[in-house]
């Protein structure tokens, strides 16, 4: 007991913090590899950590050889398998507010402008069962995505996106690109999820809506081509059965906090350089 009592004594607000930050680096890691593949290999890799101590230990001499050398040559097999996972976090921590801005600096009348003509199409497009893909660029750039279809450069406006996604025209069957009131490309590939928990109900289109968003913060509004049913995409989840109403609130949600977003990083250049 005194021995417990004495090492809560030794410990500092330093040793506190430093502990505080590791299992939020933990926390976060898990978040980012949950419902993916790289869940089940980190299991497989602590039953690999739990057998070569124990094969040792019960004096499996070739089990345990067996284990230590596949340990050995583990770091680099990690970097292959999981080299999805690293990218999407690696572009996690590069979106994070002190390490880059916002590319979205659209003003408040131009705003309620862009959701206005995206709320109009998708409406129409749901109203007519026809399937639509858009996909709203934020911090992470889709130039990749924007390389695999047709440029447009035009701005946007509904009669633009409704045209776009008629059935048997060039460009329908494919993904529209939006960079803050532009549309980028049309046409364009987007990569499919890799997660094996999304509904077999969901088609093509809502699959690669999830895709795009698991590496990329885009946000994609979708509409279905069976059933006219709304949805938008974001961080790899789904919502769906949205109304006008309800998506209309969503991007204007979305264009107003990348606008604040890069405000506060303006403000803060600012007042770096008065100092």
């Amino acid at each position: 007991m005194e021995q417990v009592i004495e090492l809560f004594r030794n410990i500092s607000i330093r040793d506190v913090a430093d502990m505080v930050i590791v299992a939020f680096v933990f926390y976060k890691l898990y978040m980012l590899i949950r419902e993916t593949r790289a869940e089940q290999l980190i299991k497989g890799i602590l039953v690999l950590l739990i057998a070569t101590p124990l094969s040792g230990w019960l004096q499996l001499h070739v089990i345990n050889w067996i284990l230590k050398n596949t340990m050995t040559v583990g770091f680099i097999a990690l970097l292959i398998v999981f080299q999805p996972e690293l990218r999407r976090a690696l572009e996690y921590i590069g979106r994070t507010k002190f390490l880059t801005k916002s590319i979205v600096d659209i003003e408040e009348e131009e705003i309620k402008n862009t959701v206005g003509e995206l709320v109009d199409a998708v409406g129409s497009l749901s109203r007519q069962k026809i399937g639509a893909l858009i996909v709203i660029e934020r911090e992470t750039g889709l130039s990749e995505v924007v390389e695999t279809g047709t440029q447009i450069g035009g701005r946007i406006s509904s009669g633009l996106l409704i045209n776009i996604f008629i059935p048997n025209t060039p460009l329908h069957d494919g993904a529209v690109v939006i960079r803050k009131s532009q549309i980028l490309a049309a046409g364009c590939l987007l990569p499919l999820t890799d997660n094996p928990n999304i509904s077999k109900a969901l088609g093509t289109r809502h699959r690669a809506a999830i895709g795009i968003t698991e590496r990329s913060d885009s946000m994609v509004v979708i509409v279905s081509e069976e059933t006219g049913v709304i949805s938008v995409a974001e961080n790899g989840k789904l919502k769906r059965f949205l109304d006008t109403k309800k998506l209309s609130d969503i991007l204007l949600q979305s264009y107003k906090a990348e606008e604040n977003r890069q405000w506060q990083f303006l403000k803060m250049k600012w007042r770096h350089k008065d100092e």
